[in-house]
Formats: structure tokens, sequence, C-alpha cells
């Protein structure tokens, strides 16, 4: 009955702080999350961290508060202190779908829950790392979404964390460079070159996460190569029969699972888990 109560007043909490949220969403700029740290003093780290936490949360925008990070602390400190808030605040997300509102995020995520399951039972935390670098899901949304999967606390937050400090990074800079500007420093110059050479990183980061994803393909005299070595890989070739022509006719060593009946002997490649694939 407790836990009842609890969700209810947690399921209570998020709604009535995402309405005030999107109804004050005008109000959430960098002067004004500024101007609110600078006033408090010594408390202001703590501040800004307590505001970045509410963030992932509240489906609020992140960047915001990274850039007034990098204004109000420099690039450095600034991104350790958003990469901090945003990884707490993720984390509580994480939490709050998995032992709280599962029913909620299910019906919010409706049909992609599927795959963000099935992407972590493959990949792990190599599908955390790329579902934040390439932002299929949306970023708030995917911390709920992964609550509800396997994974573990730890990798969830350790893979976001690293993975979310290129971006905090370069708006940690960008805010610095823009309280340069303003201040007319002599470092503007530097510092707005340095931002703009990361954003533009972090803009061509997801093209060249997808490209690394992406199966190598190696030719038939390559695959002779690999074969002859010491731990060869495991060659499954899904063809049909009738298919084994020219120079990728029959391979000796593969193991032949046709495609239409590869879902029905996935137990039978168990033991090969562990090896290099080559598919053909």
């Amino acid at each position: 009955m407790k836990a009842h109560v609890l969700r209810i007043v947690v399921f209570g909490c998020l709604a009535a702080g995402s309405v005030l949220a999107w109804l004050f969403r005008d109000q959430l700029t960098t002067a004004a999350v500024t101007s609110w740290v600078e006033q408090s003093g010594l408390w202001g780290p703590a501040v800004f961290v307590g505001i970045y936490v509410l963030a992932p949360v509240l489906f609020l925008p992140g960047s915001v508060l990274t850039l007034a990070g990098g204004a109000l602390f420099g690039p450095i400190s600034g991104a350790l202190l958003s990469l901090t808030g945003a990884t707490v605040g993720a984390t509580l997300a994480f939490l709050i779908a998995r032992y709280l509102a599962a029913e909620w995020v299910e019906r919010c995520v409706s049909g992609r829950l599927q795959e963000i399951k099935e992407g972590v039972e493959r990949e792990g935390w190599r599908f955390v790392a790329f579902v934040r670098l390439v932002p299929l899901f949306p970023f708030n949304l995917l911390n709920y979404a992964l609550g509800l999967t396997r994974l573990s606390v730890r990798t969830f937050a350790v893979t976001s964390f690293l993975t979310m400090a290129p971006g905090a990074l370069a708006y940690a800079y960008l805010g610095d460079a823009g309280r340069e500007a303003v201040s007319g420093g002599p470092d503007l110059v530097r510092k707005g070159l340095l931002a703009l050479a990361l954003l533009a990183t972090v803009v061509l980061l997801p093209s060249l996460v997808r490209r690394w994803r992406r199966p190598a393909k190696i030719s038939p005299q390559q695959l002779q190569v690999l074969l002859s070595q010491q731990d060869p890989p495991l060659v499954l070739d899904v063809r049909n029969p009738d298919e084994f022509t020219g120079e990728r006719g029959h391979i000796t060593e593969a193991v032949l699972v046709p495609l239409a009946e590869l879902d029905k002997k996935l137990d039978e490649l168990q033991p090969h888990r562990t090896r290099l694939l080559v598919t053909v």
C-alpha cells in the first residue's frame, strides 16, 4: 500500500514539475541561470548542480544549463559540474522508471521500448553509448526508458557520464566564449575558435559512430587469411545451397544455417559467442 501511494506521489510530482517547467520554459535562459547562481554566493556550484539534476527528470533542456556553467565556472569546471548534475539527474530518472513509474514510462515510450530492450540485451553498455552519441531517441525520455531494461545502475551512470562528456565540454567552452565576448576579454578569438572546433566535432560524431558500427566487409582472399590464423573466426553461412556460386562457393570451415532457419538455431551458436564472427 505504501509503495502504491509513493508511486502516486512521485507521478504527481513529475507531472506537476513537467507542467511548470513547460509553462515557464521561456524563463529558463542562460542569463537567468547565471543570475540565480551568482546570487547564491559560495553555494553557487551546489545550486547549479541541483538545478541540473532536475533537468533530466523534468525534461528540461540541458544545453542552456551547460552554457551557463561554462560562463559561470569556466570551460573545465563548468563542464565537470554540468556532467555531475546531468549524470545524477539521468540516474535519478533511471531509478524512478525502474522502481516507481514503470507503467507511465511504458506508455510514454510506446512501441520503441522493445527496440531499446533488445539493443541493451544485444550490446549492453555499447548500445547506451551509441544512443547517447547518436540521438535516435529523445535524451531525457531515454533515461527513463533505459530504467526498464536489465542494465545495471553503475553501467548506466558511468557510460552516460563518459558519452555526455564531449557535448558538455563543447557547450561549456561556448558559454565561456560568450562570457568573454560580453566582457570584452582578450582571449575571445582563441576561445571562440576552440568552442566552434569542439562543436563541429560533436556534430560530426554521430556520423563517425554510425560508420564505426557498420559491419566490416572482407574479400574471399581476406577471409582465407583469417581462417589460416591460430584463432580463426566463426564463419556463419546463411545462404541457401543454390547460392554457392563464384568466389563465394561453399566454404568448408563454415557453419551452414540458412537465413530462414537462423532464429531457430541460435542456441547451437552459443558455444561460439566469444569468437569473431564472419557472415556470408
